[in-house]
């Protein structure tokens, strides 16, 4: 009797700690990347960050679905693969819209910051402007 109870512990132990190895390998690939995902988006600067390491990681999580269909492996790795795409799919669209409003406000500032265009009369059309010289709509008779 003792030995059953002995038993079912230990199988209950085993249980847990095989769940608890599974969670940490399906969302222990994501770990590093939730501070990352903070820090772009409370400081909305992309800039240390590769696309291209979000690419690769794209690549080999759709390659081992891919291989999963061939020959099944264990499910939190399926898990861990589909978590990962979803993670760096999240990491690109920040990424992305961080770099393209940071884009757009430098073209804005550089388009406010040039000289307003001056008035040009035809005749100045034919001449070649020198850059000390400023084009003047005619003076009214």
């Amino acid at each position: 009797m003792e030995e059953d109870g002995l038993e079912w512990l230990a199988a209950t132990l085993h249980q847990l700690v095989s769940w608890g190895a599974s969670t940490a390998m399906i969302f222990g690939g994501i770990v590093p990347y939730i501070p990352q995902y903070r820090d772009i988006r409370r400081t909305q600067n992309a800039d240390g960050f590769s696309t291209y390491v979000c690419l690769m990681l794209l690549v080999a999580n759709i390659l081992r679905i891919l291989f999963w269909f061939g020959r099944h492996f264990e499910s939190p790795l399926l898990w861990q693969s589909i978590i990962m795409i979803v993670t760096m799919l999240l990491m690109l669209k920040l990424c992305t819209e961080v770099r393209v409003a940071s884009d757009l406000n430098t073209k804005r500032r550089a388009f406010s910051a040039g000289q307003r265009p001056l008035p040009v009369t035809c005749s100045d059309l034919l001449q070649t402007p020198s850059p000390t010289t400023k084009c003047m709509a005619p003076a009214s008779p």
